[in-house]
């Protein structure tokens, strides 16, 4: 498996800070507490494993951390910056540059190849479009996928879906990676493959937290968390 195309070099050190982090939805007349004093941290170089039951919060708190959502209290802070003074757009620039996704539903864009849907992360991430062919032709070859560039994602299996978002959420070379359930459509063989990537990735330097009751992705975190009715125990 090569990592030619996936380098960083971030020290250890604190890469996401959530602090007394809670968050609520209103559901007509009801409030819903899904996350309660969420305090952890991130660091270079890390693997973490976070499990719980359905409903928990897990997926809620990685996209607090993305910036696709803002918590109802507390902060959210990347390499020291505070998500809450961002607007939008300014967001948007953060999550391309600074975050690689893997979406539990793959959030593929349906009308592109898996080749134009990594071609399409590396211009939103602003970088110019000269050289990206080999890029994206390794990250693919990376994943096993490499056989299906061209194939629209009607045309692909869910593992394959999956590995395409795995491919594309590496694209812009991210210093902190989500991962929401990244074997959960997985064959046996191809699991242990992105489990071994997470590895190899976490050795680079990579700052990443993975929403998984895998025991394959589990065996390889350097911490464990859980989540228990938006608390973590």
């Amino acid at each position: 498996m090569s990592t030619k195309d996936i380098e960083t070099n971030f020290p250890m050190q604190a890469v996401v800070e959530a602090r007394n982090v809670s968050k609520t939805f209103r559901l007509g007349s009801s409030t819903i507490e899904v996350l309660r004093n969420i305090t952890l941290e991130l660091r270079a170089g890390e693997l973490v494993a976070l499990s719980g039951p359905s409903g928990s919060g897990k997926t809620t708190l990685l996209n607090l951390i993305a910036g696709l959502d803002r918590p109802t209290e507390g902060e959210v802070l990347v390499l020291g910056t505070r998500l809450s003074c961002m607007d939008e757009d300014a967001l948007a620039s953060f999550r391309c540059r600074m975050v690689g996704y893997v979406f539990q539903d793959y959030n593929l864009v349906s009308t592109l190849t898996a080749r134009e849907n990594l071609e399409l992360a590396w211009e939103l991430a602003g970088f110019r479009a000269r050289d990206i062919s080999e890029t994206v032709f390794r990250l693919l070859e990376l994943v096993g996928i490499s056989s299906r560039t061209d194939n629209l994602p009607s045309q692909m299996s869910g593992g394959e879906k999956q590995r395409v978002a795995f491919a594309r959420a590496l694209v812009n070379n991210p210093p902190i990676l989500l991962a929401d359930e990244p074997t959960g459509n997985l064959d046996e063989e191809t699991a242990i493959d992105i489990a071994e990537l997470l590895e190899v990735l976490r050795a680079k330097g990579k700052a990443i937290l993975c929403a998984t009751h895998d025991s394959l992705i589990l065996e390889r975190a350097t911490r464990m968390l859980k989540l228990r009715k938006g608390a973590l125990v």
